[in-house]
């Protein structure tokens, strides 16, 4: 994933060097989670499941063999290309400690970054709240759900 302008300056210059040693020198070119392949499409199920085509075997989420889905899991079966990252595992970008790097796929990736989003979405939402005070006044009941008492 490029990274935003913006949050350029937080990285080292020699970022895409770090970044090629973390997923393909030390990953070998497979997430270090679920072991999927950089630059191949693989077949995946809503469950997160997905067809190793080198071994010919259907993979949970943490890379490990499993059964096959169901019939019903087949039908919604989608293609998606894998593509690594390097991600910080304190979310800091200043700190390129390779001890601190992991090579992740998309899912992998956002599943460990879940709780971050989050957070950040919240202050975004507190932040707009606090701006609609602060030019509207006080929001008036039902909007945005918010009930005065």
């Amino acid at each position: 994933m490029p990274i935003r302008p913006e949050l350029r300056w937080l990285y080292p210059p020699d970022w895409p060097q770090i970044s090629r040693r973390v997923r393909f020198e030390r990953a070998q070119g497979r997430c270090q989670v679920c072991g999927r392949p950089h630059g191949q499409w693989i077949k995946v199920v809503a469950s997160g499941r997905w067809f190793d085509a080198d071994t010919g075997n259907w993979r949970d989420t943490k890379g490990r063999k499993t059964g096959g889905p169901d019939l019903i899991d087949l039908i919604e079966v989608r293609e998606t290309r894998v593509v690594l990252a390097a991600a910080h595992l304190d979310h800091d970008p200043r700190n390129n400690r390779l001890s601190n790097l992991r090579a992740l796929c998309q899912r992998c990736h956002l599943v460990h970054d879940r709780v971050w989003h989050a957070l950040q979405r919240r202050l975004t939402w507190k932040s707009r709240y606090a701006l609609g005070d602060l030019f509207e006044g006080q929001y008036r009941p039902g909007i945005l759900g918010i009930v005065l008492a």
